[in-house]
């Protein structure tokens, strides 16, 4: 298991359109992928998930990833909300 922390550096946050590229981009993966803001978790493969989380810009987030390709999936993740969409 992967855990790493990142700051979303995307203009609009986790916004719709965000994390619909998101969920297409980690449904490719075999491993469990998960997103955590505070107390709050979500399955990253989940759009309705993702948006309950509310996540805005330049907010911290914790990207946890289980299973045989889980650092392939934790670098892009990481590398998609801290260069950009």
């Amino acid at each position: 298991m992967i855990s790493t922390k990142v700051t979303i550096n995307c203009p609009s946050g986790l916004d719709s359109k965000a994390a619909a590229l998101l969920v297409q981009k980690v449904s490719g993966y075999s491993s469990s992928i998960w997103l955590e803001k505070g107390e709050r978790r979500a399955n990253a493969k989940s759009l309705l998930g993702l948006l309950s989380l509310g996540v805005e810009r330049n907010a911290a987030i914790t990207i946890i990833t289980d299973g045989e390709d889980e650092k392939k999936a934790a670098d892009e993740i990481s590398e998609y909300f801290t260069v950009g969409f």
